[in-house]
C-alpha cells in the first residue's frame, strides 16, 4: 500500500522543522522559511518569498497579497527541500535556475559562476565605448555577451569558454533573449582561435587569489565552478594572459575591459603599462568604490 502523503515525516534542517502538512498556507510557510533560513543569508524572509514563489509559480507580489492561500502537498514538500538545500549553502540562483542581471532573466546552473550587480560595471563601460566587434573571454553564463548584444544590436560578438557546459547555458541565454544570430560562442582557452582586429576586448576572469581562496564564502567555495574562480597566486594568472591577447587581437584604437579584484588595481595597470607603455590605462571602481575594472585604451 502506498504510503499516504499527510503522514510523511517532517523536513528537518539548521534545527527547523517544516511540516508538509497541505493545509498550511503562505504566511506560515513564509515564516518557517524564514527563520530557517537566517544561518545562511542576511535575507531570510526575501529568500525564503523567492523559493516559494518559484514553487508555486506565483510573483512575489502575489504570495505576498494572499498570505491566506493554502499550500498543496506537493508544494509544501518541494518548499521543504528548497529550503533544505538552501540552509545547506547551496546558493539561492543554483535552486531556482535563474538571476537577474543588468535588467535582463538569465538562465544559471552550477556549470556557471553566478552573476554579481559588480561586473554590470564592465557591461556599462563596454556600452560607453560602443563597440563593433566584441571578444567576451570566459563568458560563464553569458551574461556580459548577451547584454552587450541586447544594447548594442549592431554589434558582432564572439564569446569564448572552456567549458562546453558553460557555453550550452550561455548559448540558451542567447536564445532566450533573442540575440543568438549575433553571438558566436567557441569552446576555446581564452581567444586562442580568434584573429584580429576587433574593437574591444572584454573578460570577467577568474582573479580570486590563490591565498585568498579560504576567505571565500562556503557556499562560493563549494558551489560555484572552481574553473570561474581561480586566479592563481595573486589572482592575476589570467590577466597577464589576457594582455597578450589583446596586442593580438585589438586593432589600434582598440579597448582592453577586464573585471579584478577588490585591492587588485594597482599591480593589473602597472602590468597593462608594461605590455602596452603607450596606452592610456585605467582603473574603475565599482558602486561600493573598490577596484573593479582594468581599462586599456590602444
Amino acid at each position: 500500500m502506498p504510503s499516504d502523503p499527510l503522514r510523511r515525516k517532517p523536513f528537518v534542517f539548521t534545527g527547523i522543522c517544516v511540516d508538509p502538512r497541505p493545509n498550511s498556507d503562505i504566511a506560515a510557510a513564509l515564516r518557517e522559511g524564514a527563520a530557517a533560513l537566517v544561518p545562511v543569508t542576511d535575507t531570510p524572509r526575501l529568500e525564503a518569498e523567492v523559493l516559494l514563489a518559484h514553487v508555486t509559480g506565483l510573483t512575489r507580489t502575489a504570495i505576498l497579497a494572499h498570505p491566506e492561500r493554502p499550500l498543496s502537498p506537493d508544494e509544501r514538500a518541494r518548499y521543504g527541500d528548497l529550503l533544505a538545500r538552501r540552509a545547506a549553502g547551496i546558493p539561492l540562483p543554483y535552486l531556482t535556475g535563474r538571476v537577474e542581471f543588468f535588467g535582463l532573466d538569465f538562465v544559471v546552473t552550477p556549470d556557471v559562476l553566478i552573476p554579481r550587480p559588480e561586473t554590470e560595471t564592465l557591461v556599462e563601460l563596454a556600452l560607453e565605448r560602443g563597440p563593433r566587434t566584441v571578444v567576451d573571454v570566459g563568458t560563464g553564463s553569458g551574461c556580459v555577451a548577451v547584454a552587450l548584444a541586447t544594447h548594442l544590436p549592431r554589434a558582432r560578438i564572439y564569446a569564448t569558454d572552456l567549458s562546453r557546459a558553460a557555453l550550452r547555458v550561455a548559448a540558451e541565454n542567447a536564445r532566450r533573449h533573442g540575440v543568438a544570430d549575433r553571438i558566436h560562442f567557441l569552446q576555446a582557452d581564452l581567444a586562442s582561435p580568434l584573429r584580429g582586429p576587433v574593437d574591444m576586448l572584454v573578460s570577467n576572469p577568474p582573479y580570486v587569489a590563490e591565498e585568498e581562496w579560504a576567505l571565500l564564502p562556503e557556499s562560493v567555495r563549494e558551489h560555484e565552478p572552481h574553473l570561474a574562480l581561480d586566479g592563481g597566486p595573486g589572482g592575476l594568472r589570467v590577466v597577464r594572459r589576457l594582455l597578450a591577447d589583446a596586442a593580438r587581437l585589438l586593432r589600434p584604437g582598440g579597448i582592453l575591459l577586464v573585471e579584478i579584484g577588490a585591492g587588485q588595481g594597482p599591480e593589473a595597470a602597472a602590468l597593462a603599462r608594461a605590455v602596452f607603455p603607450p596606452a592610456r590605462v585605467r582603473i574603475h571602481p565599482d558602486l561600493a568604490g573598490r577596484d573593479r575594472v582594468l581599462e586599456v585604451l590602444l
